[in-house]
């Protein structure tokens, strides 16, 4: 059994800033690319950032230069460090990873798996 656990959601005003990070556990043997989406009432759910294991990262255009994602591979964690935030920001962030389930080092499956989500409101 794997869990994805998003946390750091919250309020801020335009301009501010805000971290989320995530953390996978359970049964995992190796996790592949993690990222971060979000989706905003009546829109659909839309790519915000992704970083492979080796460190290489992606992001939505519209993020670009102000959002950082980061990982920790000893962990199993990822982060999203959100600067100069905007309303348009606002929607529920969800983590998602794609993960390699296992035991004692040897994967029996694998999939992707969300988090919860979690709320980021951004107030101009």
């Amino acid at each position: 059994q794997v869990h994805v656990v998003e946390s750091g959601g919250g309020l801020v005003q335009a301009g501010g800033s805000l971290r989320l990070s995530c953390a996978a556990s359970g049964s995992i043997v190796s996790i592949n690319d993690m990222a971060w989406f979000r989706q905003a009432p009546g829109k659909e759910r839309e790519l915000v950032a992704s970083i492979t294991r080796g460190g290489v990262t992606n992001y939505g255009d519209s993020v670009k230069g102000r959002f950082t994602i980061s990982r920790d591979n000893d962990k199993n964690t990822v982060s999203l460090h959100m600067n100069n935030l905007k309303p348009e920001d606002t929607a529920v962030y969800y983590c998602n990873a794609e993960i390699g389930v296992g035991i004692g080092g040897e994967v029996y499956g694998s999939g992707d798996y969300w988090g919860q989500g979690t709320q980021v409101t951004v107030s101009s």
